[in-house]
């Protein structure tokens, strides 16, 4: 299930953090970072799925 969780954070990031955490802190945080760059958001994607 992580694979999947991977892809979808590449491809877009709110949406991997999203099947990890739902709606919390770390969503918006997610949301805030690909807006403001979408690389940024891949990183904290990757690390939130991974981390868990």
């Amino acid at each position: 299930m992580d694979v999947i969780r991977i892809i979808f954070a590449i491809i877009l990031p709110p949406v991997g953090v999203f099947l990890q955490v739902g709606l919390g802190l770390h969503f918006w945080l997610n949301i805030l970072l690909t807006i403001l760059g979408y690389i940024p958001g891949i990183i904290h994607a990757v690390w939130i799925i991974a981390r868990r």
